[in-house]
């Protein structure tokens, strides 16, 4: 049985491709011909599946947009779950942190509970609250490191002492998961919004998994992203800007376009940056 990161890279490698749909349907905004319910938004989730899985090196679903509906919203995860192609990685975007005793129900719910291959987790408890998580072996785990929203920096930029030197929050994150002890495999979550701060990230840990997200809606940028963490392995999410375009005339085929427009930015923003790169 590969491990989080052999099937990523296998995935990676087939489809030639470092982005990520991340699975996030919102009932105002599906296109016209879905109902507006758990069944809509499963069928919806088919579609994009089914228009973009040879696109993607994973899909990523947010959990709020299915336990929003409750037990009926589940059910539609659960059911999009089924008809992800095996050979395609899943992140559980759950963002999952608490004391070690709970985090252990949360890291088997995720990884035995729902079978997902990885997951994302929040540091803010401590290293006591990964590890849980981390004691799974053949998983990935993606920890909160600098994160795409606005307000990110309001904490994980304040500057923190260590001794006779400072640093931001979001660097001691990386000492702690990169110190961790791991039967899983480890990554950090670091927002595409923040070319800078990636950069900074990458240049400490230049062989950790990065999962990159605020591609599109959130304007980050693709060209920057690639840039700042070509170095080592990237998966690069994108949701809206791939999920939702015309409204009612959106189609299937347009779901692809977007995806395949998206996947061939990336390959080219990466390959630029490794012809760069060269001596």
């Amino acid at each position: 049985m590969p491990s989080f990161i052999q099937k990523l890279a296998a995935c990676t490698e087939r489809n030639r491709s470092a982005l990520c749909i991340g699975l996030d349907p919102e009932l105002s905004m599906l296109p016209s011909g879905y109902s507006r319910d758990a069944d809509g938004i499963y069928s919806f989730n088919r579609t994009l599946i089914e228009a973009t899985h040879d696109l993607v090196c994973a899909y990523k679903p947010n959990f709020a947009f299915y336990e929003a509906l409750g037990y009926a919203g589940l059910r539609a995860l659960e059911r999009t779950l089924a008809i992800i192609p095996e050979h395609i990685p899943t992140i559980a975007d759950a963002k999952r942190g608490d004391v070690p005793n709970t985090a252990r129900l949360y890291a088997q719910a995720l990884f035995a509970g729902w079978n997902f291959d990885s997951a994302t987790v929040s540091p803010y408890m401590g290293p006591d609250s990964l590890e849980p998580f981390l004691d799974w072996p053949g998983k990935g785990v993606w920890v909160l490191c600098r994160t795409s929203n606005p307000g990110a920096s309001y904490l994980q930029s304040l500057e923190v002492a260590g001794g006779t030197v400072t640093s931001p929050l979001f660097a001691r994150v990386i000492e702690m998961v990169d110190a961790l002890p791991s039967r899983a495999d480890k990554g950090l979550v670091v927002g595409a919004t923040s070319p800078k701060e990636l950069r900074q990230v990458r240049a400490r840990v230049p062989a950790m998994p990065l999962l990159l997200p605020g591609i599109g809606a959130q304007g980050g940028d693709v060209l920057a992203a690639a840039h700042a963490a070509a170095t080592g392995p990237v998966v690069i999410n994108a949701s809206r800007s791939v999920l939702y375009g015309s409204g009612a005339g959106d189609t299937a085929s347009a779901v692809r376009e977007r995806a395949a427009a998206l996947k061939d930015r990336i390959n080219s923003s990466l390959y630029s940056f490794a012809e760069s790169a060269r001596p």
